[in-house]
């Protein structure tokens, strides 16, 4: 399959809900990969300061599920979720993964990198003598990686980890490596997102990025380019509450300054989303997620006044 055929299915996958859209991406995978000869695509998963609910996301990937991603696409070479060794015999096979596939394996991040007082309020893994901090493995891990992909609005910018006051510290990825970042943002992150991205890398290498570094797949358009409740908008009918069924833009709904295909793409199952659900978009694949977006809603005009507020 050309690259152009699977952008289009990526952009398709919704469009109908029998998954048969998803099942031909899992196909094409499979497909593309016996006939170039190329083996999983094997993956270093490295969890640091978050909440988790980026791999449980994950684990809720429809079409391809969570065991056909595994056996199709990825070899899950080290995470300590997903992964029965622990202790010593965990660290043991991540220093051997990490020089036998030097150059080859992606690593993934989930979560922020506290950086205050060199670390040290992260620990990732523990040994006998000493300890490694977040920051001391990405550090190493990213210099040996093919690809970087961050998880999840936290590792991709520091998200809720580095809100104020962030007293740790915590940056997101790139702001630790002297290197490109795949950042997969969104808290938690699509699973889509996530298993498109490892998909694209597997068959084509790296995803053409926008100024933040995510695919262009996913973070092309606005939330309010593509919402349901756009006509509403362009009348200037705006909800009076949450729970009415106009624009949610007078309920602080973060639509206009949030890219993410959310509005077609679904969640759960391909069924909702925040505001099919009568709740504004937050903007959670933002940046400057939550700080920008807070106070909840409150109108976008608002925000900063009111920010203005609470910090006195």
């Amino acid at each position: 399959m050309e690259k152009e055929e699977f952008i289009k299915l990526c952009h398709g996958l919704s469009d109908k809900s029998d998954y048969s859209l998803s099942e031909a991406i899992l196909k094409t995978v499979k497909g593309h990969r016996l006939k170039h000869q190329k083996k999983k695509l094997p993956v270093i998963w490295l969890e640091t300061n978050g909440s988790g609910g980026d791999n449980i996301a994950f684990m809720s990937t429809t079409y391809p599920y969570l065991g056909q991603v595994f056996s199709e696409m990825i070899d899950l070479l080290y995470s300590n979720t997903f992964m029965a060794a622990q202790g010593s015999d965990a660290l043991d096979i991540l220093e051997e993964a990490s020089i036998k596939y030097q150059r080859e394996f992606v690593l993934v991040v989930e979560g922020a990198i506290p950086c205050k007082d060199q670390g040290l309020y992260n620990i990732v893994i523990s040994k006998e003598t000493d300890s490694l901090t977040a920051l001391e493995a990405v550090k190493w891990l990213g210099q040996s990686a093919k690809y970087v992909i961050t998880i999840g609005t936290c590792a991709s910018f520091g998200g809720p980890s580095a809100a104020r006051p962030n007293i740790t510290g915590c940056v997101g990825v790139r702001d630790i490596l002297d290197r490109e970042v795949i950042n997969v943002s969104g808290c938690p992150v699509n699973p889509e997102w996530f298993v498109g991205t490892l998909a694209y890398l597997l068959m084509y290498g790296r995803p053409n990025l926008d100024k933040l570094g995510r695919s262009n797949l996913f973070y092309r358009y606005t939330v309010h380019s593509n919402c349901q409740r756009r006509s509403y908008f362009d009348k200037k009918d705006f909800a009076e509450q949450v729970g009415n069924k106009e624009c949610m833009f007078s309920q602080g709904c973060m639509g206009p300054r949030t890219n993410s295909d959310c509005p077609y793409r679904l969640w759960i199952n391909h069924v909702n989303w925040p505001v099919k659900a009568n709740t504004p978009c937050i903007g959670c694949t933002n940046e400057n997620f939550p700080d920008a977006s807070s106070p909840f809603f409150t109108p976008l005009p608002d925000k900063n006044s009111k920010k203005g507020e609470n910090n006195e």
